[in-house]
């Protein structure tokens, strides 16, 4: 129970809770360790679990234990306990010309999981959550990114040991917004590139405008001068893609 509601929990133990056949596997392909396996047998039966499971411990929970802990409505009768993972920058493993997405910030757990989306389908080398707001092993986090939590190389850090981090690998940095900024499509992003996205509320802040190659804008033509910053991250990380030829 304190693992779907406690950060400190999870961050004490190490572990934190999968809900679903699907993530869970996701999470096992992604290099996550199952401590143990959970399941009603009324929903699932052991023989699955178990094939699930290889050689995890399996443990059968009553309808009771599994409503407080499935976060889900419509679910499968199956959790895990993983380990999380260190989320170190120096643990990062980049492509020679790495594609990278920098959040700061990012406070929604929707807005986390749609970057994490996005970051999975454009297979980027990496996601960097600086400053992070949230524990990324949050449930609804784990929820709204459908397993791509799992899916992309993440690390967090402050905004100053990341910025340090891409100029000693020579990273170009893209920061999108309002100030001094050119349009986005006209910048060249098939050399090593991080594209930095702020909040929707307060944008970057000035030690990652101070910090870029080139402040970057998408030209907006409507009477709002922001989009949501998963959308916005999309539209940058596919320019990106469509100039490296995909």
């Amino acid at each position: 129970m304190l693992l779907q509601e406690k950060a400190k929990a999870r961050k004490q133990s190490g572990t934190f809770l999968i809900e679903g056949k699907r993530e869970i596997e996701i999470a096992m392909k992604g290099g996550y360790t199952m401590e143990m396996i959970l399941f009603l047998p009324e929903l699932i039966s052991e023989n699955e679990a178990q094939k699930l499971s290889k050689s995890t411990e399996l443990i059968e929970i009553s309808k009771e234990v599994y409503q407080k802990l499935a976060y889900r409505d419509t679910t499968e009768g199956i959790l895990a306990v993983a380990k999380t993972k260190s989320l170190q920058l120096s643990d990062l493993k980049l492509s020679k010309s790495p594609l990278i997405l920098v959040a700061e910030a990012p406070e929604k757990p929707g807005n986390i999981g749609a970057l994490l989306r996005t970051a999975d389908a454009a297979n980027l080398d990496a996601v960097i959550i600086a400053n992070p707001k949230s524990d990324l092993y949050n449930p609804n986090i784990v929820r709204s990114s459908v397993g791509c939590l799992f899916t992309n190389q993440i690390a967090t850090g402050t905004t100053t040991e990341i910025i340090a981090f891409l100029k000693e690998r020579q990273i170009n940095i893209y920061c999108a917004t309002l100030q001094n900024s050119t349009s986005y499509h006209t910048q060249d992003y098939t050399n090593p590139t991080a594209l930095v996205v702020g909040t929707e509320a307060t944008g970057l802040t000035q030690e990652w405008r101070d910090a870029a190659t080139q402040n970057i804008i998408i030209p907006m033509q409507g009477e709002i001068d922001s989009m949501n910053v998963s959308v916005a991250a999309a539209i940058l990380i596919f320019e990106a893609k469509r100039q490296r030829g995909f």
